[in-house]
């Protein structure tokens, strides 16, 4: 029955169920990262200010990033649980679990949203913001801050869309946000010369409409888990239990916020305004390759979850295998074509042959690490998927707050400028080994503890 889709996670053939699931889920992520990236392009396009434009919108990123790690904070943290619960045959607990998520991203937006409109002006400062660049990021961020409510809950909800097994119905809602912003942002960017500003309000427009698809869903028959008022009130057993494993995908993405604000900062010391264009464009370069790949995360990390509640180990491996090979071929091919093929991304972003210049030396190193990274992301896409929260926050911590940031500002002291571009692939390639060596020391004790398997030799 269509009420019960979700139980294919556990009996369909792997091999189409996983086609179906990380298909639709990949274009979404691809898609989705077209929001900011899409942004930046017409941005970095506009005549005679678009590189000091392009540079305004970026130092805004780690608040964006923020405002996106609440969101996966209830998304992420919820949505492994209701599938969990979904496996156990319990339907009743999983939507008590979207219905507390749905009011705590309430309660989130409207924090959120206050909080930054009130001291943009010094958080943008102290993010490695200029006299030059501080008008075009507080004219950006002014706008969108006022959508924060549809990105709330767009991004937090369409997790639970996913965790029922209909992977195309979440990505519908992504691409319908996507589909108008690209038509909006040249329009407004443009025609109606709102530079910065047309750029905030077409994907605030956007947002809404992708927010206004995903809950008409979640409140409809067709959803298998559905939004009633009567589980909205809040249950702090299970909101601690959301908090408890979406603390991790919440550190990864904030502290990506973090690490923004000290390579900004470091390269507005070292280097100025140039430099810190370069991270805009490169981070934007990293958007397009990472979100995708985790579009293959949040495909199969769904029946990672269903069967864990279902004690399927058997079928949790064969999962695991076949999203390894996709997620590290995928990492090593797009390191290849960052390194070898700089300027034709950088040309994407920006006309300006200084900047252009620029990304072409830095590029290729910065990048350098991203063909291991995979291995990080498949490892704790696993842990996530089986609940493990203190693990999965460990990992997140890992790569950017104990590696990176460290490195960051250490590095500069010794190699200029350069050692915070040479921060990043030494942090990416330490934090996947660490992570793959934790992932095979744990895995089948954790499979023993909480499914009552005994551990298999080799």
């Amino acid at each position: 029955m269509e009420k019960h889709q979700d139980e294919k996670l556990g009996t369909a053939p792997l091999g189409p169920l996983m086609v179906g699931m990380i298909v639709p889920a990949v274009i979404a992520q691809g898609v989705n990262v077209l929001y900011n990236i899409i942004d930046r392009i017409y941005i970095g396009h506009i005549p005679e200010v678009g590189r000091t434009a392009l540079t305004g919108v970026g130092v805004c990123f780690p608040i964006i990033t923020i405002i996106s790690a609440f969101s996966a904070f209830v998304g992420m943290g919820g949505a492994p649980r209701a599938a969990i619960w979904l496996g156990k045959g319990n339907r009743d607990m999983a939507e008590r679990i979207l219905g507390n998520g749905v009011t705590v991203l309430l309660a989130f937006s409207l924090i959120l949203s206050l909080f930054f409109q009130a001291f943009k002006e010094p958080i943008i400062l102290t993010f490695g913001g200029s006299e030059n660049t501080l008008g075009y990021a507080m004219d950006y961020l002014g706008i969108y801050l006022w959508g924060t409510v549809f990105v709330q809950l767009a991004l937090g909800l369409n997790m639970f869309i996913t965790s029922q097994g209909k992977s195309r119905t979440a990505m519908l809602s992504i691409l319908i946000g996507a589909i108008i912003n690209l038509i909006l942002d040249p329009v407004f960017i443009f025609v109606f010369s709102m530079g910065v500003k047309g750029a905030a309000l077409a994907t605030v427009i956007s947002q809404l409409c992708s927010c206004l698809w995903i809950v008409t869903f979640l409140v409809s028959e067709r959803s298998g888990i559905r939004i009633r008022l009567r589980n909205m009130r809040p249950d702090w057993k299970i909101i601690g239990s959301v908090a408890a494993l979406g603390i991790a995908p919440f550190t990864m993405q904030s502290t990506e916020s973090l690490v923004s604000i000290v390579l900004n900062s470091g390269l507005q010391r070292y280097g100025g305004d140039l430099y810190v264009g370069s991270l805009t464009i490169m981070q934007s370069v990293m958007q397009l390759i990472v979100v995708p790949l985790q579009g293959v995360q949040q495909g199969t990390q769904p029946i990672i979850s269903y069967n864990f509640g279902a004690h399927n180990k058997e079928r949790i491996v064969q999962t695991l295998k076949v999203s390894a090979v996709v997620i590290v071929t995928a990492s090593t091919l797009s390191c290849l074509a960052t390194v070898f093929f700089p300027g034709i991304f950088a040309r994407m972003f920006t006309q300006d042959e200084a900047l252009i210049k620029l990304v072409e030396q830095v590029m290729p190193i910065f990048m350098a690490g991203i063909w291991i990274f995979g291995v990080q992301m498949v490892c704790q896409s696993a842990f996530m998927g089986m609940g493990q929260a203190k693990i999965s926050l460990f990992l997140a911590l890992l790569r950017k707050i104990i590696l990176l940031v460290p490195l960051a500002l250490a590095l500069p002291r010794f190699f200029g400028v350069m050692g915070i571009y040479y921060a990043e692939p030494i942090a990416d390639v330490t934090a996947a080994v660490t992570t793959g060596i934790l992932f095979t020391l744990n895995f089948n004790k954790i499979i023993k503890k909480e499914m009552g398997e005994k551990k298999e030799n080799g």
